[in-house]
């Protein structure tokens, strides 16, 4: 039996403004609903994967805004994922390279950071 993640919510305080850097990253609005009045559910997907994440209005998410931090992303080259966040004028860190991957940082409008990893070449190592 296959166990697959395919939705994280992120807590946010702006759902337009959320949506609009969520957007301006490169990730893909899915669904931007409100099926009644005061209940607001938003999904947006990374490009090229099969997990999402939703944000909206009175979702029943225990998270305080900016308090998700648990999110890591493998990425196929972290000095591309910098440039890329960069470029579209997000802040991130610089690349720290580790044994285990190389990293960068950046965080949503409300504080919800996000880690991205490009995974060590182990094909040496084989």
């Amino acid at each position: 039996m296959d166990w697959k993640i395919e939705l994280i919510f992120v807590p946010v305080t702006d759902v337009d403004r959320s949506k609009e850097f969520y957007e301006r990253i490169g990730f893909h609005a899915d669904h931007d609903q409100t099926p009644f009045e005061g209940l607001r559910f938003v999904q947006m997907t990374p490009p090229g994967s099969a997990c999402s994440i939703a944000f909206g209005t009175n979702l029943g998410i225990d998270l305080e805004p900016g308090q998700q931090n648990t999110i890591q992303v493998v990425v196929p080259n972290a000095d591309e994922a910098l440039a890329h966040l960069r470029g579209v004028g997000a802040e991130a860190t610089d690349v720290d390279d580790q044994a285990w991957g190389r990293f960068v940082t950046f965080a949503d409008p409300d504080g919800n950071r996000w880690t991205l990893q490009e995974l060590p070449d182990r094909s040496e190592q084989a």
